[in-house]
């Protein structure tokens, strides 16, 4: 059995238009062999459903950078303690997005690093930045486990991110935005459901997909790890040096690598 855990934004989705049409033929793929497709992203939960619903994915997913996973009712055959909430069990990892964001505050004015806080957005501003419909972005800002922010100051960038540190929370590096976390990661959410597949089905094998630093966690866990060419592509393969790198970038060397290994 093969589980595909994949990133979006840049990924699956083209960094600019948000599109997914270059890999439909490896979604059919997907579709005809029932192999699991589990998105994987720093999205909200209120995004990804929606994404859920244009791709017509009905599998497990991983929202804020591993802050939750959310599993359809009945997607194991048994039942866990886990909070049941609009049709998920949820597993909640991340930490109260309240806490995060005093937390980027408080180092932002201990070492006077200014940053741009996805909390003080309006969703004008989060769609300019992101490039997004603003029903869209309305969707990205009701988080609940990661703050996303821009450091508006480099010189003080690994003062600011200390500072974060030291008051006991992470920080990763996504696409677009730097992200304030708690104890949480994607590969540690990706880990648990993978275990959670190996119970249900048998130990699956598995395929990754991304293409920014904040996807090498997971990447690295992955039987196969697959690196979608990007801007960023020399660092990602630093931090996952047996990934393979597609020839294409977004959607297009989402397709590649997809038809390519499962058959």
């Amino acid at each position: 059995m093969w589980v595909v855990f994949t990133d979006l934004d840049g990924t699956l989705l083209d960094v600019r238009t948000y599109s997914f049409d270059a890999a439909r033929p490896a979604l059919e793929r997907l579709r005809a062999t029932l192999t699991p497709l589990v998105l994987v992203t720093s999205k909200t939960r209120a995004e990804v459903e929606l994404w859920r619903r244009r791709l017509g994915n009905v599998d497990p997913f991983i929202v804020e950078n591993g802050g939750a996973i959310f599993l359809p009712e009945g997607t194991f055959p048994w039942k866990e303690k886990m909070e049941v909430r609009d049709g998920y069990e949820v597993v909640e990892l991340g930490e109260r997005y309240e806490r995060l964001v005093d937390a980027l505050q408080d180092a932002s004015r201990e070492t006077g690093c200014a940053v741009a806080s996805f909390h003080l957005m309006d969703a004008e501003e989060v769609a300019r930045r992101c490039e997004l419909p603003v029903e869209q972005a309305r969707l990205a800002k009701v988080r609940e486990y990661d703050e996303p922010f821009e450091i508006l100051d480099e010189s003080r960038r690994e003062e600011l991110l200390g500072a974060i540190e030291r008051r006991g929370y992470r920080w990763t590096r996504g696409g677009r935005f730097h992200h304030v976390i708690g104890s949480s990661d994607k590969a540690r959410a990706v880990e648990m459901l993978r275990d959670l597949y190996a119970r249900a089905h048998g130990i699956p094998r598995t395929i990754g997909l991304g293409d920014a630093p904040n996807d090498a966690g997971f990447l690295n866990a992955m039987d196969e790890a697959v690196l979608i060419r990007s801007p960023k592509i020399g660092e990602l393969r630093e931090l996952v040096p047996r990934g393979r790198v597609t020839a294409a970038e977004g959607p297009a060397g989402w397709n590649e690598a997809i038809l390519e290994l499962v058959s």
